[in-house]
């Protein structure tokens, strides 16, 4: 996974996606899945669409993200996560997040 360099949030269809430039100069556009808080920090889950409009399921990217909360039109900031362990903790946290989606409690039903 690269460092973005910018990013775009646009919304389509009322789906968010994010165009990311690597680092190689490449583009990638991905559909925001979710934005969740891990001790204290924001990050934001991607998965990357292929141009033939196919999700590859098995791949989801973690930055952590950030708000200018002084000026909403300014863009949101993405950021490299290059510590293991906080990495780990974004990626279980998400993997609880999607073990709840598919099986709500039994107050939920």
């Amino acid at each position: 996974m690269n460092d973005t360099d910018r990013s775009d949030i646009n919304i389509e269809d009322e789906e968010m996606t994010v165009e990311l430039e690597l680092d190689d100069g490449s583009v990638v556009n991905c559909s925001v899945l979710t934005i969740l808080e891990v001790d204290g920090h924001d990050y934001i889950a991607l998965l990357p669409v292929s141009e033939d409009n196919e999700d590859d399921e098995e791949l989801v990217w973690f930055y952590r993200y950030s708000e200018n909360p002084e000026d909403p039109n300014e863009e949101p900031v993405l950021e490299y996560i290059d510590d293991d362990d906080e990495y780990e903790a974004v990626a279980d946290a998400f993997d609880e997040l999607l073990d709840s989606a598919e099986f709500p409690d039994e107050e939920d039903m």
